[in-house]
């Protein structure tokens, strides 16, 4: 079965620390006020973020939170005006990274991430350079312990989605970026829990680094996705079989 995301699976592995959970409810309050903010706060007929709710509750979000960020994006609660930059670079042996930023200061988000680049061994590249190596993919995931691959694949197909995969634990959905919200809509009525969902961008092919280079370049996309005005971090790197940071 195609389309298993590797790197969304690591990204999304059960027992992630508490810090990083509270960035990324961060990052996401972020990309619901934004989308608030550009398209009006009713998900009904705001496409983008009706898909940051739904992201958002993936990640078990609040409904607080949600509705908070909702308000300061129209304008109903004090918030912040945030930019929408995409930056295009390469990490060693030729990886290909996508780093999208949401940033009340571009100048300082600019820096931040050229100097995570030079530090790391990578650089910015042409624009084009490296989108064009991937394509757009709804990727949902949840607990391979407390669900099975055939119980997900069962409620998943009905609603549209291209593939159901198990692996690490974890049973990944993929699905078309249009069939995204009748996905999640066919495993919610089933009551499944996720750990995630989102539309993501994927590889069309991967790279293989060995694993010393592999580690030097998930190091360097560790800091840009630790950075505040850092979103989200695609590449599209195969990892080794059995390949572990430590």
């Amino acid at each position: 079965m195609s389309g298993h995301s590797k790197w969304a699976t690591i990204k999304h592995a059960k027992g992630a620390a508490d810090a990083k959970r509270g960035q990324m409810f961060t990052k996401l309050i972020k990309e619901i006020s934004i989308a608030a903010r550009m398209g009006g706060g009713n998900p009904d007929s705001n496409p983008r973020l009706r898909t940051a709710i739904i992201k958002a509750r993936g990640a078990n979000m609040p409904k607080d939170n949600i509705d908070r960020a909702i308000k300061k994006g129209t304008g109903e609660l004090e918030g912040v005006n945030y930019e929408e930059l995409t930056y295009e670079a390469y990490a060693g042996g030729g990886v290909g990274l996508l780093i999208e930023v949401l940033t009340d200061n571009k100048n300082r988000a600019a820096a931040d991430v050229r100097n995570i680049l030079t530090r790391g061994g990578g650089e910015l590249a042409k624009a084009g350079s490296v989108s064009r190596l991937f394509k757009r993919q709804g990727i949902i995931t949840l607990d391979g312990e407390k669900y099975s691959e055939d119980q997900v694949m069962e409620a998943a197909l009905e609603g549209g989605a291209e593939d159901v995969s198990a692996a690490d634990g974890m049973v990944e959905v993929t699905c078309a970026p249009e069939d995204f919200e009748t996905v999640m809509d066919a495993l919610s009525a089933k009551h499944f829990d996720t750990l995630s969902a989102e539309v993501s961008m994927v590889a069309e092919a991967e790279v293989a680094l060995d694993n010393d280079a592999t580690a030097k370049a998930m190091r360097m996309i560790d800091k840009l996705e630790e950075n505040d005005d850092v979103q989200n971090v695609y590449h599209n790197m195969a990892l080794p079989e059995g390949f572990s940071m430590e």
